[in-house]
This record gives structure tokens, C-alpha cells and sequence, in this order.
């Protein structure tokens, strides 16, 4: 919001309170004068009510006492007069406060909408803006028209430190490949270092003859690598090429975080935002700490909730660095110590790195502590028991959990 929208803001919510505070005042005059009327009208039944009192006592006489009824009586026509007049005007000043009111936030609705809104636009239903994306979507450009626009705003060739020698490198390995069309690990090697160059298209064809062998039994990180080529060879744009991957994918595999960020991304491009939330949410639950587009979908989240009707979305967390699971520390059991370091060391020093700069729940020490035995790093076992003893001293069941995972890991106090 400008600095002058805020001003308007300010300036209708003054003269609304003005209206308001005038109109107190002569809701508090209409109130006085109505007091001032009720204490009037008991003083002139009360001398009305003591003339027939002295009447009867014979303290006056009768044509007296007649004379003096009717100048009271006079008077209770004339008051009742002139405070019918002040409660008409006090009510008609009233009536005319509230019409202020009225009228003021009126014109101030007409002015902020005037200078936010799009008084021009025709209404559009929610079946209408569903129906507008799903033509959007399918009109979209097809991926070798979106490769060319790319390719003529973004001309190569990239320069990076080792191209020279990367270019005759991959230049014979095509040469390679014209005689060996079967061999798979060449023509994945090939599109990886195609992409390098920047021939995303060469990239594409050479990870596409990698699927082609593999016949129906193409591995969905295969499928996922793909996808990716064509995406950035169209700078981010999901074309219906790439839409039909996607689908591929998922079908394998519904939570595969690849397919779920371009399918976002697409949803977000042809006007279904509320469809990139949902999808957008159940990617981030998802998520390694390390993915590249955490930041994205992070940053992306809380407007998106606003957009699709969750305005109470909160938005979790970072996922944070997992340790071992279970499953993967029983299966480390029987592999050699040269297996089991290669496959649980990273995990473990990554978990390491964690707790020690942002703590976590007892269930993750204890995680750590049975990788630890698994490892058999006894003495940086023990150091760690202690300082979760430590930090949970005032936490029996904390505690529970950390002893309990230090006696499966055969630790003892040394």
C-alpha cells in the first residue's frame, strides 16, 4: 500500500470519527433535555396533586383553586410543547449523523477502490477463472517453441573454467556413441556433460536414448533427470512435453519431489495457484533440507495460502537434517564396517552438526546413539550420552528415552 492510499485511509477514518463524536454530543443533549423534561412534569403534578390537598383542607377556595389548576395545566401544554420540539430536532440531528456516516464511508469506499481497484473489470466467477487456466494450459506453447525462445534470450556458449578441455572430451564421445548405440552409460554420460556445455537440447536427445533402453523398465530418477533437462531448457517453463514426464512419474511414484515442484510450477503458470499450494505443501513435508528449491517454495508458501483460501496456514519449519532410520541401521547390522561407514557416517555427521547448533527432541539423540554403536565410535558416543543427560536433567522421560537408546547401543558410564 502507497504512502497516499494510507493517507486517504487516515483522512476518511478522521472525518468518520468526527460524525461519530458529533453525534454523541447530540445524543447527550437529547438525553438532558429529556431528564430536564421528566424532572419538570413532577414538579407540576406535584402542585397540581397539593391544590386538591389544600382544596380539601379549606385552604382555598374553589374558583381559586380552579384558577391555579389551569395556569399549571398551562404550563405542563406549553412544556410539553417545547420539549417535543428539542427531541424532533435532537432526532432529526441524529438522523442526519448517521447519513453522514453513511455517506463518508460510502465515498471512501469509492475512493480506495478507485485507486487500488480495477473499476473496469468484469466480474469473474470462480468456474470462470478454472475454466480460463484449463485453455491456458492447453494452448501453451509446446517444448521446442519454448526451447527456441530460450535459446535466442539466452544465446550461448556458456563460459565456466574447463571448457576448453571438456569440449573435445564430449565431441569424441559422441563420435563413440555413433557406433555404439547400445551402450546406455555412455549416453547418460554424454547428457550430463552435454548440459554442462549448455546443448540442452543434445543433453535431452541423449538422456532420451538412455530411457529408450531401458525399455519398460526406466528408473524413475531417469524419468526425473529428464525432466529436468527440458525444464531448463526452457527456462523454468512446463511444457506439455514435460507435463506428460510428470505424469510418468508419478505414477510411479505420487511423492517424488522432482514432479511435485514442476507440477507447481505449472499449475502456477496457467492460473491454478491453489492447485501449486497443495502441491507445493505436500513437497515441502517431503523435502531434504538440501533441496534446491526449499527456498523457492518457502518464500512461495504463505502468499499462496492467501491466494487459495487458507489464510490460517502456518508456515512449518525448515525440514531439518535426518538421522538413520531404523530400517537403515538394522540393515547396516550386517554389512562390513567398511559398508556400514559409507552408508550411515554421512547421515550421522550430518545429525551431529544439527543437534549441536540447534538441539532437538530426546527420540533424535537417541537416534544418534544407536548409529553411534552401530559404528562403534564409543568414545564420541559416550561424550554425546552425556551432554543429552545433560540437557535433559529435568525431563524423566526424556531421560527414559536417552538410557534406553545408550543400553541398546551397549554404552555404559566411563
Amino acid at each position: 500500500m502507497t504512502f497516499g492510499q494510507i493517507a486517504g485511509f487516515g483522512v476518511m477514518i478522521l472525518m468518520v470519527g468526527i460524525v461519530l463524536w458529533r453525534a454523541v454530543l447530540r445524543a447527550g443533549r437529547q438525553t438532558d433535555a429529556a431528564n430536564g423534561y421528566e424532572r419538570a412534569m413532577r414538579v407540576y403534578r406535584d402542585q397540581l396533586a397539593e391544590i386538591d390537598r389544600d382544596l380539601a383542607r379549606g385552604v382555598l377556595v374553589e374558583d381559586e383553586a380552579e384558577r391555579t389548576k389551569l395556569e399549571v395545566q398551562r404550563r405542563i401544554l406549553e412544556l410539553d410543547r417545547t420539549a417535543r420540539g428539542d427531541l424532533q430536532g435532537a432526532a432529526s440531528g441524529s438522523r442526519i449523523a448517521v447519513l453522514g456516516v453513511v455517506a463518508v464511508a460510502l465515498l471512501g469506499a469509492v475512493g480506495v477502490y478507485w485507486s487500488v481497484g480495477v473499476p473496469n473489470y468484469p466480474d469473474m466467477p470462480l468456474v470462470q477463472r478454472h475454466a480460463e487456466a484449463q485453455e491456458a494450459r492447453a494452448n501453451r506453447p509446446r517444448q521446442a517453441e519454448l526451447e527456441a525462445s530460450y535459446a535466442e534470450a539466452f544465446p550461448g556458449p556458456f563460459d565456466f573454467p574447463g571448457r576448453d578441455d571438456l569440449e573435445p572430451m564430449v565431441q569424441q564421445l559422441r563420435e563413440a556413441l555413433v557406433t555404439r548405440p547400445e551402450d546406455m552409460n555412455g549416453f547418460r554420460l554424454l547428457a550430463q556433460n552435454e548440459v554442462r556445455l549448455g546443448n540442452f537440447r543434445a543433453a535431452i536427445e541423449a538422456q532420451l536414448r538412455v530411457i529408450e533402453l531401458s525399455d519398460d523398465r526406466v528408473p524413475v530418477e531417469d524419468l526425473a533427470y529428464l525432466l529436468d533437462l527440458m525444464a531448463l531448457a526452457t527456462g523454468g517453463i512446463v511444457s506439455p512435453e514435460q507435463e506428460s514426464v510428470i505424469e510418468r512419474i508419478l505414477r510411479s511414484d505420487p511423492e517424488h519431489p522432482i514432479a511435485l515442484y514442476y507440477s507447481g510450477r505449472l499449475y502456477a503458470q496457467t492460473g491454478r495457484p491453489d492447485l501449486t499450494f497443495r502441491l507445493w505443501r505436500r513437497l515441502h513435508d517431503v523435502s531434504e533440507p538440501d533441496a534446491p528449491w526449499l527456498e523457492e517454495i518457502r518464500a512461495a508458501l504463505p502468499e499462496l495460502a492467501q491466494i487459495s483460501g487458507a489464510p490460517r496456514y502456518q508456515l512449518p519449519p525448515p525440514p531439518s537434517a535426518r538421522g538413520p532410520s531404523a530400517a537403515d541401521i538394522e540393515a547396516a547390522e550386517d554389512m562390513t564396517p567398511e559398508q556400514r561407514q559409507e552408508m550411515i557416517a554421512g547421515m550421522v555427521d550430518g545429525m551431529l552438526s544439527r543437534l549441536a547448533n540447534e538441539g532437538g527432541p530426546p527420540q533424535d539423540w537417541a537416534q544418534l546413539l544407536r548409529a553411534m554403536g552401530v559404528l562403534e565410535r564409543r568414545e564420541q558416543a559416550l561424550a554425546i550420552l552425556g551432554e543429552a543427560r545433560t540437557i535433559f536433567a529435568a525431563d524423566a522421560a526424556a531421560l527414559k528415552i536417552i538410557n534406553d537408546a545408550a543400553r541398546d547401543a551397549g554404552l555404559t558410564d566411563e
